[in-house]
């Protein structure tokens, strides 16, 4: 049977390598039953990639990922 291996590319030169970035916040915000401000952690992840930086977000792979898959599955196998 045969195989396909296909990788999300950089879309600005075509690199198959990212590092990963993280950053942390937090996001503080009032409520009506307290004087107390209240916040949220949050974690961006982003991707970079290890050529020209350029930057992705999950969500931008993701939908890479599954446009690599509809293609292929549409391909006749031999």
């Amino acid at each position: 049977m045969k195989t396909i291996h296909e990788y999300f590319l950089c879309d600005a030169c075509e690199c198959k390598d990212f590092k990963r970035l993280h950053n942390f916040s937090l996001r503080f915000h009032g409520v009506n039953f307290s004087d107390d401000l209240v916040y949220d952690r949050i974690t961006d992840e982003i991707y970079q990639c290890a050529k020209c930086n350029k930057a992705y977000t999950k969500d931008q792979i993701e939908e890479g990922i599954q446009a690599i898959k509809i293609k292929n599955k549409n391909r006749e196998w031999e």
